[in-house]
């Protein structure tokens, strides 16, 4: 193999390292986006991270699918009451696979809520995500979210377990 044949092949590695890194990144801040978008009221912000047909399941609660339901969530009663009493969404690093064009990741979010008896505030909620991306024209977004309470059940905790484990349940 001659020197150029060689500098092309370490330029294609170091192409392929920095999209992966990229697509990461870019996956991260999407999942970043998340609770200061609901927190602030902003609707349109929170469903702009989905797809137009994404879906976001609140197992045991309730499942949002598209940015009307996403958006409307964030603009009902519950919702509102939440962020006017002090609340935050706080979701960690997610562990991220990119395959393509599409992305598995999986993470937790916690609900924290401000006591004003107890001047402080509480963790009122933690719960495991898996996540499904894409890559669009406008960027990687949600296809899918489905978020469940840790709540001692298996099918919850499996959400975190790697993808290969959960498909051979």
């Amino acid at each position: 193999m001659n020197e150029i044949q060689e500098l092309r092949g370490v330029v294609a590695e170091l192409s392929r390292k920095v999209r992966a890194l990229e697509d990461q990144a870019e996956i991260a801040q999407l999942v970043a986006q998340y609770g200061p978008a609901v927190d602030s009221g902003s609707g349109e912000a929170a469903a702009d991270l989905w797809t137009d047909d994404g879906a976001f399941d609140v197992v045991g609660h309730f499942r949002m699918q598209g940015h009307e339901d996403i958006s409307g969530m964030v603009h009902g009663d519950g919702h509102q009451h939440l962020i006017r009493n002090g609340c935050a969404h706080v979701l960690t690093v997610p562990h991220i696979e990119v395959d393509g064009d599409r992305a598995t990741g999986r993470n937790y979010a916690l609900n924290i809520r401000w006591d004003p008896e107890a001047d402080r505030f509480r963790v009122a909620r933690v719960s495991a995500n898996a996540w499904r991306w894409k890559r669009t024209a406008q960027g990687w977004r949600v296809v899918e979210r489905v978020n469940a309470n840790l709540d001692g059940s298996p099918e919850h905790r499996r959400l975190l377990a790697p993808p290969a484990d959960r498909a051979s349940d």
